[in-house]
């Protein structure tokens, strides 16, 4: 039994240590990915790119081509790792070995990819923009329309990544079903739902894309960026007609739930008022 609880607690620190580093891994991708460049751009402290350069000297400059090539393959390691822990061989074999931890191991090593692109990125300033709003007054308001619809943004990924299951999603709720001995949590949904999460582990498509491409400047490595993610994005989702109804069917669950107690108000206020 002590040696079950030692595991236990075993498990539970580093489930719990992983969480914080996901946890600090996306705020500083939030910074990367939205806040930076919108506040670069607000305050001019930063050269984000040179329009006075054309674009055949810009992509016949070595640095310009370095900055892309490190870039890319900093996106290429990202997508690989993602990619190949999600391959169902590699899967169930770290499963075999790591247990509950499997998906702990997953968030981690995406995390540390994460802060590995974030860390070496960078940014090309020796090319021009593809756009950029600099004449006023949309030089001002432009980027506080920016900030506001990334702030709503990620307001909306951060609901939905609750509503979805985050625990699952982040190897808590293995960890705690293990040390309860229930099993795999996944194995307690219903066949239907394995399914669609099987083809639709990212739920937050729109807002991401919304993010990646509305900014006041979108230089060169940006559109590298926002570019390939949005295709492993894309390219990362199966739906089909199976899943679909499967999500109408849960949505009319959803409105029928909310209906009832407006039915049962209704009827005891009918009731009511014929004793009355």
């Amino acid at each position: 039994m002590a040696s079950v609880t030692v595991r236990g607690w075993a498990l539970c620190t580093v489930s719990l240590l992983n969480l914080l580093f996901v946890f600090i891994s996306v705020a500083d991708f939030i910074r990367f990915v939205s806040f930076r460049a919108i506040y670069h751009n607000i305050t001019g402290e930063t050269t984000l790119c040179q329009d006075s350069i054309p674009w055949t000297v810009a992509m016949r400059d070595s640095s310009v081509l370095r900055s892309l090539v490190v870039d890319l393959c900093l996106l290429g390691l990202f997508t690989t790792q993602h990619s190949l822990l999600a391959w169902s061989p590699v899967k169930q074999a770290l499963q075999s070995v790591l247990g509950a931890l499997n998906r702990t191991a997953y968030c981690f090593t995406s995390a540390l990819a994460l802060q590995i692109l974030m860390c070496f990125w960078e940014p090309v300033t020796g090319a021009p923009c593809l756009w950029s709003v600099r004449h006023g007054p949309w030089s001002i308001w432009f980027p506080l329309l920016c900030f506001t619809l990334h702030f709503l943004c990620w307001t909306i990924i951060c609901s939905i990544l609750i509503i979805f299951d985050y625990p699952e999603l982040l190897g808590i709720k293995q960890v705690y079903y293990e040390c309860l001995g229930l099993g795999d949590p996944l194995a307690q949904k219903s066949p239907h739902a394995q399914r669609f999460l099987s083809h639709f582990r990212h739920p937050v498509c729109l807002e991401l894309g919304v993010i990646l491409w509305l900014l006041p400047a979108l230089t060169l490595d940006r559109l590298l960026l926002a570019g390939t993610l949005s295709t492993y994005l894309a390219l990362g989702h199966s739906l089909d007609q199976q899943d679909l109804a499967y999500v109408c069917a849960r949505l009319r669950s959803k409105m029928q739930m909310f209906a009832e107690p407006q039915r049962a108000g209704a009827i005891t206020d009918n009731s009511n008022h014929k004793e009355k």
